[in-house]
């Protein structure tokens, strides 16, 4: 007896060394020693070349499956089945990220991009990728530099993500179950090498260019709900537009603008870019009712960013989507309500480029200034995650993870990016204190974001160059009861977000920054 007791014994700190070692190993740097620290004043105005690209990165979907209770569940305990298309023996499922796990794609609605963008003012050469995609880790993005051949000089790469509900899951969080990662190591890799590829495609197609800015303030406005108290919603949409200078044609159109695109909701089974790819495609091919064309198009590559969502701003089925064409008020989601926003956007985009708002510069120049921040991972779920390896990022110290700021300007415009879901008040202001937040403490951070970024035209891109979820105000940090403005329960967020020190310090990188 005393034996077994010896081995038993033995074998348990073992089988806890085993994990205490497999702990240490997904918790590992990825990229031990990387550090981005760019400091670039802008030369003097001269013609800035820009080119574009559009590259798919569509899944493949082969196996599909029977939904037999309809709730965009699979649970073959409960019936659902599978065909096994491939012929492996198992469900070669593509599990979709957002709302919830174990929601595998039945088909595609539209193609996913990698749309690259690149700009050289003859000192800086800068390229930014616009991937239709939940987000991507740090660790993900600095793969995606490193396969960057030195001969492309490039100085400084953006991937940054539309973050749609309806693209493969390519964080981990929504696989089979709640411990096993949706990510498709294939997949990564394949969105990966597209990546690189578009820029390269966008360096081959450098043109001289002029660019014109614009902004629609209110007209898009309605279609955004905030789900969260203090409701603070910033409905501008922001273009940018880049034409040829000899041939006069449109090389590309950027847009910008504050919503989650997952109008199509939760139960959506097709993977699909949402209301961008309407938007998009109305830029590049013109809008038409049917076979007859309402607006000309502009032409070129459309590149669509998403703002700052954090609240959250959506579209949900209580706020209508009408149709332009017809007197038609969209509710419940479908790709009709889709289409009817994306295309409105796009008229939008089309009547503030020809507005009084616009400002036109022939010759420009790029400043630029990047880091690489530490933020505190204080989210005990998020923690778990790592370590078991559902998340595929390392850590830069004990519970640190490695982010990333950085803020360029070309002419009258600013373009702010951030790591992830930033609330909208830190942004353009509206930081209340209410009873019953967890701190006791006024509003951290001031003064918003958009006030201190220099020029007319102010960009600001989350989920660039990593995703670590929703950036909550420190005032507004609300899990422990009595509860914010009357809630019964723990609003919506916090459960999604890195912890409550992240704002705070966000802010304060940024601020730093930005002066």
């Amino acid at each position: 007896m005393k034996k077994i007791l010896q081995y038993t014994g033995v074998l348990l700190v073992v089988v806890v060394l085993l994990l205490i070692a497999f702990g240490f190993y997904n918790l590992r740097d990825r990229h031990s020693g990387y550090y981005i620290d760019i400091d670039i004043d802008a030369p003097e105005p001269a013609r800035v070349h820009a080119g574009f690209a559009a590259l798919t990165i569509t899944p493949e979907i082969t196996d599909t499956w029977n939904d037999v209770e309809g709730n965009a569940r699979y649970n073959p305990e409960q019936g659902d089945t599978y065909e096994d298309v491939t012929g492996s023996g198992r469900f070669d499922a593509v599990w979709m990220a957002g709302f919830h796990n174990r929601k595998p794609a039945k088909g595609i609605h539209d193609d996913l991009w990698a749309r690259a963008m690149v700009l050289d003012d003859g000192q800086t050469r800068l390229a930014w990728v616009a991937l239709d995609a939940i987000g991507l880790f740090s660790c993900d993005v600095i793969d995606i530099r490193k396969q960057l051949p030195d001969e492309l000089g490039v100085d400084y790469a953006i991937i940054s993500s539309t973050h749609t509900h309806s693209a493969p899951d390519l964080l981990g969080l929504w696989g089979p179950s709640r411990l096993r990662s949706g990510v498709d190591p294939a997949y990564m890799d394949h969105v990966k090498s597209r990546s690189v590829e578009a820029i390269k495609v966008a360096v081959s197609n450098l043109r001289p260019a002029r660019f014109r800015f614009a902004y629609d303030k209110d007209g898009a406005t309605p279609m955004i709900n905030d789900s969260r108290k203090p409701i603070v919603v910033d409905g501008t949409l922001r273009i940018m537009q880049t034409i040829d200078a000899e041939s006069d044609t449109t090389l590309g159109t950027l847009i910008s603008w504050n919503n989650h695109p997952e109008t199509i909701w939760n139960e959506n089974l097709y993977i699909s870019s949402d209301f961008p790819h309407y938007l998009r495609k109305g830029l590049e091919n013109g809008i038409w009712d049917g076979d007859s064309l309402v607006t000309e198009k502009l032409g070129g590559v459309a590149v669509y960013v998403t703002g700052n969502i954090g609240g959250l701003l959506a579209t949900p089925p209580s706020v209508g989507i009408e149709c332009q064409f017809t007197d038609t008020v969209y509710f419940e989601p479908s790709f009709d309500k889709v289409r009817a926003q994306g295309l409105r956007l796009a008229q939008l985009s089309v009547d503030a480029l020809n507005g009084e708002s616009v400002v036109e510069i022939d010759h420009g120049s790029i400043s630029l200034r990047a880091k690489s921040i530490k933020l505190p991972l204080d989210n005990n779920l998020f923690r778990l995650g790592a370590a078991i390896g559902l998340f595929n990022r390392g850590m830069i110290g004990w519970m640190k993870f490695r982010s990333e700021i950085s803020i360029w300007q070309l002419g009258p415009a600013s373009f702010l990016h951030h790591p992830g879901e930033l609330y909208p008040e830190i942004a353009d202001g509206g930081i209340e204190a209410p009873a019953g937040q967890d701190f006791n403490i006024p509003p951290q951070e001031i003064p918003p974001l958009r006030n201190v970024m220099p020029g007319k035209y102010r960009f600001i891109t989350g989920l660039s160059n990593d995703m670590i979820g929703y950036i909550i105000p420190k005032s507004q940090w609300d899990q422990k009861p009595p509860h914010t403005y009357g809630y019964e329960t723990p609003p919506y967020g916090e459960i999604n977000s890195l912890g409550p020190e992240t704002a705070p310090i966000l802010h304060s990188e940024i601020m730093e920054l930005i002066r």
